[in-house]
């Protein structure tokens, strides 16, 4: 190809984002490499699958990226891309491309697109995003039956390891042998690290090391990783907030399998994943609030497909703090960066992971130190500007004011450690009532290390604390379930309205007031009160039986709430916490009696365990 058949092809590739960030002798190079060619519309399918492995740039043309059940995953137009998935992942193409409009693409081979990423953060970066972006698209949900997919579903059980003393030659052999993306790498059965294709070329072949290389020197030391039963959902955040395409499973400690973002495709990304990627492509505040509109509609959908009330609370707060991160970003790209380190902090349900309907805010700021003046004007408005647009999107406003907005929250570290220090030496009816709140805290946004440390010294200032506990004991036993004489209902009124039993107020808070007793006095780091409870047991702090026993009470009440609210959505009415006992089946009746007493029986062993003395 002379100069003058390739400069068309280079002016049209040097103006195309990542390719505009390369250096022109790169662009040059890298348009003598491509292939043309014209896929009519007649031959309706690009035949990716059985293609060389390589990057589709679309000159001219229209197209479509589907599953092959046909759901619609990605339209793809003059200056866009098809084909990186399959790069990225190592995994076997299961999309299909659909031919809309005749169209010419250029071809890049696989091996100049992974030359091109090794060299250039820019580059790889633009396509692990889009990666991320079309697994957040992949799948339609046509009805409201969602199911939602555990990781155990859908992982292969064979797993392929090696030993980290063993060398890179050897690596690849065995990854090429098995046609595998990468290798878990374990020490005498321990899960040690893993090692990628993306390893292989950014730490072995672009440093220029030799075949002999130990695996220990290149492999991805210490990786995330997910247990078998959480659900995919899951996977898929960790994946994209991380920038990663392999997932070891573990059980019990133990590396069991691998997941990849290829697996994660297979299994169909459902309404909640879609939604999260909704969120993660808008770039105006007021879009976040047009897609917030739709999450009523995902947990009546979440509801009536019978998922379980813990994972609908895990589900709704990934969505909530997906939605907090995106509106913070958004912000700063107005107001600029931030003057400092910072952390923007979720307390309550949200910290719990446990949100339902109705969820307001609670939220604060952890900087990295006092403020000066200018600094602290940065900060009123950043927290001034996402709290209003939280209660736009659904989130109403704290009725306490125990907002981000609020200066009073808006606290360096050394600040916030003296604050919870003040509440737990001198333990008031309310610092006890600030308790309930602060004391579940989660970080959302920013320098994590900033968390750790406020976590870590609460917790320090808590544990074995016997006044501050007992004081929070006390506070935990002020109210107790709804069973009156003869174990009757005990229901709530207002004024002559009967109002039925508060299934939030007097089931699971109670739960969550005992659980973070506990969990304070015995210095627990874990939020979400059923790992909690699973963090207690197996401090043998509380015996299996309660720990048990208060797991399915939690999830009984929860559960019997959300299809509550679902037939008050339904309805029209407005949501609540409460339920008439009238409205229940007999069977349900006595299921419910029973948790209660499981409730009231909780709170007999937290009194006699921290309230003894007294």
């Amino acid at each position: 190809m002379d100069n003058s058949e390739l400069q068309p092809i280079v002016d049209f590739i040097q103006a195309l984002p990542p390719f505009d960030s390369l250096p022109a002798p790169t662009i040059s190079q890298c348009s003598q490499e491509l292939s043309i060619v014209y896929y009519g519309k007649q031959q309706k399918t690009v035949p990716v699958d059985t293609n060389p492995a390589q990057l589709y740039i679309v000159r001219s043309g229209a197209f479509e990226v589907t599953t092959k059940e046909g759901e619609l995953i990605d339209r793809i137009a003059e200056g866009q891309f098809f084909g990186f998935s399959g790069i990225l992942s190592g995994e076997k193409v299961v999309n299909q491309v659909q031919i809309l409009e005749d169209g010419l693409v250029y071809h890049l081979p696989a091996k100049i697109f992974n030359t091109l990423r090794a060299s250039n953060q820019t580059f790889d970066r633009f396509f692990n995003r889009a990666f991320a972006k079309r697994l957040r698209n992949q799948g339609a949900i046509t009805n409201s039956d969602i199911k939602t997919v555990r990781i155990s579903q859908i992982m292969s059980h064979d797993i392929t390891t090696i030993e980290p003393d063993k060398n890179i030659h050897q690596a690849a052999i065995l990854m090429s042998e098995k046609r595998l993306s990468s290798l878990v790498i374990v020490r005498k059965g321990k899960l040690c690290g893993i090692l990628t294709d993306r390893d292989l070329r950014n730490r072995v072949l672009a440093k220029g090391l030799d075949g002999k290389t130990t695996i220990s020197e290149v492999m991805t030391k210490s990786p995330i990783t997910i247990e078998a039963n959480s659900l995919a959902f899951e996977a898929m955040l960790k994946m994209s907030e991380t920038n990663i395409h392999h997932l070891p499973v573990i059980e019990n400690n133990q590396p069991i399998a691998i997941i990849t973002s290829t697996d994660l495709i297979r299994s169909q990304s459902s309404q909640p994943l879609l939604l999260v990627g909704e969120i993660e492509r808008q770039t105006e505040i007021q879009g976040l609030i047009e897609v917030s509109k739709k999450i009523p509609t995902l947990l009546h959908n979440l509801i009536i497909s019978d998922t379980k009330a813990t994972e609908i609370g895990q589900i709704l707060t990934s969505i909530t703090d997906s939605l907090t991160k995106r509106l913070i970003t958004l912000t700063q790209l107005k107001l600029g960066p931030a003057p400092m380190q910072f952390c923007w902090l979720a307390f309550g349900s949200q910290a719990r992971q446990d949100q339902m309907a109705g969820s307001d805010q609670d939220n604060a700021l952890l900087l990295e130190r006092p403020p000066i003046e200018q600094e602290a004007i940065y900060f009123q408005q950043l927290s001034e500007s996402v709290c209003s647009a939280l209660d736009a999107c659904g989130f109403m406003f704290c009725p306490g004011n125990i907002m981000a907005q609020n200066s009073q929250w808006q606290l360096s570290l050394t600040q916030w450690i003296k604050q919870f220090s003040d509440w737990i030496e001198t333990p008031s009816p309310q610092a006890l009532l600030n308790a309930t709140i602060f004391f579940d805290m989660r970080a959302i946004f920013g320098e994590i290390t900033l968390f750790n440390h406020l976590q870590k010294s609460v917790l320090t200032l808590t544990k074995n604390n016997d006044i501050f506990i007992a004081a929070l004991t006390q506070n935990a036993l002020q109210s107790s379930p709804p069973l009156g004489f003869f174990r009757n209902f005990a229901l709530e009124r207002d004024g002559s309205e009967v109002k039925g039993i508060d299934l939030k107020h007097k089931g699971n808070v109670l739960i969550n007031d005992m659980v973070r007793v506990y969990s304070l006095a015995f210095g627990v780091e874990e939020v979400n009160t059923n790992k909690r409870i699973q963090k207690l047991m197996d401090k043998s702090v509380i015996d299996s039986d309660l720990a048990f026993n208060l797991l399915d009470a939690w999830e009984f009440i929860a559960h019997k709430r959300l299809v509550n609210q679902g037939q008050q959505f339904k309805q029209g009415k407005t949501v609540s916490n409460y339920i008439l006992p009238d409205n229940l089946s007999a069977l349900v009746r006595h299921q419910l009696k029973d948790t209660f007493k499981v409730i009231h029986e909780a709170q007999s062993s937290l009194r006699h365990k921290f309230l003894r003395q007294l």
